[in-house]
């Protein structure tokens, strides 16, 4: 997942994305730890903005939508973040940082779209088990104050590796996301209670792990925070 104005929020909802397109297009795109946690935000007044059409998701490289980031970072070859990216290489020859960040980047799409409906299926096969709970337990507590939430990922502009390791054939990479994004909550009258809509950029760091020998080119979630 936080203070306030952080990253996104455990209790945002965002519109659209279907369960069985989730699943059948990144079944288990993320695995183990979790901090999605963020205070609610007091309401602030509206900013109208432009919304951008849903990105497709997929955990392998594709051509890039016009919503791509403006800036994409890859460590240096030659720095010790590099080298553990070029061991993974050792492991799954399929293995490739630049088509790790564009499924990192449609992950972070398709994980607050999931979420954010309340998408439990969907997120079931993209999580881990901890980090499902934590997602679970948030969507019962939203549902049992009656609370919705309208949340837009306006557009990414920014996403780098910040670290990675190797433990075995257990490959964990970490991400960092610049990003506009709306988030408000609303109580069953209507009213918004939390968060704005107006457009605040915000950098979120997600871990991403999978298992390298297996045949399963996904990779799921095992923490996001705000930075």
């Amino acid at each position: 997942m936080m203070g306030s104005g952080g990253g996104f929020p455990i209790d945002i909802i965002l519109f659209g994305m279907i369960a069985a397109f989730l699943v059948l297009r990144l079944r288990s795109i993320l695995g183990r730890r979790t901090g999605y946690e963020r205070p609610p935000q007091p309401y602030q007044p509206p900013a109208a903005a432009e919304k951008p059409a849903g990105p497709v998701i997929d955990s392998r490289a594709e051509p890039m939508p016009a919503s791509a980031p403006a800036s994409r970072e890859l460590p240096d070859p030659a720095s010790p973040i590099g080298q553990t990216l070029t061991r993974m290489t050792t492991v799954d020859r399929a293995f490739a940082p630049a088509a790790f960040l564009d499924g990192a980047e449609k992950a972070f799409r398709m994980i607050v779209a999931a979420f954010a409906s309340g998408d439990r299926v969907a997120l079931h096969g993209l999580l881990s088990d901890d980090t499902y709970r934590a997602f679970e337990t948030a969507i019962a507590a939203r549902e049992t104050l009656g609370q919705t939430q309208v949340s837009e990922i306006r557009g990414i502009h920014g996403a780098s590796i910040e670290a990675a390791e190797l433990r075995g054939s257990v490959a964990s990479i970490t991400v960092k996301f610049a990003s506009d994004q709306i988030s408000y909550s609303r109580d069953t009258a209507g009213q918004v209670v939390t968060g704005t809509d107006a457009v605040t950029e915000i950098t979120d760091v997600w871990s991403f792990e999978r298992d390298l020998a297996t045949r399963d080119p996904s990779w799921r979630l095992v923490s996001a925070r705000s930075a």
